[in-house]
């Protein structure tokens, strides 16, 4: 195996996406994966349709978050199972679960316990709304962290909406992947490791960025932001003859670039600075949308790219996966899969100083069965 964390074991006791996610990521950066699950296997092995045979069926949920692991099947509430547990938590780097909390310490694997069995080892811990605190005890799953964290107030046109991924699972699995880096730089000094806490309402909290200061600085209350931004114009989604297009005028110079090829007066009344093209924006759209009708979405991105103006299209994901820019960054990958034979998944978004070191290794693993490997695994652990 290759790659910045090859000399790291990573045992992944969490289900769902926000955990597997962050192990999925260190298994990409070269370190080896164990995924430990239950006899009923993770969650989402059964989150569909789709599902892709029939014997094993297979959900293309699952097959998202758990490339590049080996997977053993433990049930810790056995002494057997419990003790192999210990075994492997004496070897590995880093544990990581997502239980609610206590669960862990009613299995007998407190933090004191894992620490007692292995100073060295970083423990990352994710929940839904935190380890304390008056609401530790509810579960998290990403759509109610979506609505409580505030995210789904500010996405959407009419009405509240989700945005269209699990983002609260995602974030909570990229913090979680950067507490456990900085956790084993600090382990290279101290010869220590420690507990790492993050949560989906950390996480959503944390990415509120402008919006969350419009708040807690400016003392308004953000609404839904729909297609358009709420503190730039021109920013946001324009209808054409065929097909919508996005624009985004980032800055004065880009505003009078697109008023030059479009054959505007960038100076114009009520649009002549940004708050003004702010405070005017539903006008701004409806004149841009009125001149954008005459041609197709083709021609204004070819004239929109000749002057240098940020914009695109909106793409469908089979159009986002089939896209060569998608392909040239590596985020496309093929593996061989158990019983699905050549499969592709989405790639890493990690690329290091050579181009073909895509996410830290060359090659990857699928994702594997429910306890393919479990036999060696207890054999190399027993």
């Amino acid at each position: 195996m290759t790659g910045p964390l090859a000399d790291l074991l990573v045992l992944d006791l969490t289900r769902a996406l926000a955990g597997p996610h962050a192990a999925m990521t260190l298994g990409d950066l070269g370190a080896r994966v164990i995924k430990i699950e239950p006899p009923a296997g993770d969650d989402t092995r059964s989150w569909g349709p789709p599902f892709m045979d029939d014997a094993e069926r297979t959900s293309t949920y699952f097959l998202s978050a758990n490339r590049n692991k080996e997977s053993v099947v433990l049930d810790l509430k056995t002494p057997d199972d419990a003790k192999l547990l210990e075994r492997m938590v004496e070897r590995a780097d880093v544990l990581m679960e997502n239980y609610r909390p206590g669960v862990l310490d009613r299995l007998g694997f407190s933090t004191d316990r894992l620490h007692e069995l292995n100073q060295r080892l970083i423990v990352l811990s994710i929940t839904g709304f935190g380890h304390d605190g008056p609401e530790a005890s509810r579960a998290g799953y990403d759509q109610i962290a979506q609505g409580e964290a505030g995210i789904m107030s500010l996405t959407g046109v009419s009405t509240p909406t989700k945005v269209g991924v699990p983002i609260g699972d995602l974030v909570a699995g990229v913090n979680g992947v950067v507490g456990v880096l900085a956790a084993l730089h600090e382990r290279a000094t101290t010869g220590r490791g420690r507990v790492v806490r993050t949560s989906l309402l950390a996480g959503m909290v944390g990415f509120h960025a402008f919006q969350g200061t419009r708040w807690t600085v400016g003392q308004e209350v953000p609404g839904l932001a729909g297609d358009h931004h709420p503190s730039i114009a021109p920013y946001g989604m324009f209808a054409t003859a065929t097909a919508p297009i996005q624009i985004a005028c980032g800055s004065e110079s880009l505003w009078r670039a697109l008023c030059g090829a479009l054959g505007w007066d960038p100076a114009q009344t009520g649009f002549a600075t940004n708050p003004e093209r702010v405070a005017n924006r539903a006008s701004l759209v409806e004149r841009l949308e009125a001149h954008f009708a005459d041609e197709p979405a083709e021609h204004w991105l070819a004239l929109l790219a000749s002057a240098g103006i940020p914009s695109g299209k909106v793409r469908s994901l089979d159009d986002v996966y089939a896209w060569e820019q998608t392909r040239s960054q590596g985020l496309v990958l093929s593996v061989d899969h158990a019983t699905l034979g050549r499969i592709e998944l989405p790639g890493s978004p990690l690329r290091f100083d050579d181009n073909n070191y895509s996410g830290g290794r060359p090659t990857h693993a699928a994702p594997p069965l429910l306890g393919e490997h479990t036999d060696a695994l207890r054999a190399e652990f027993s």
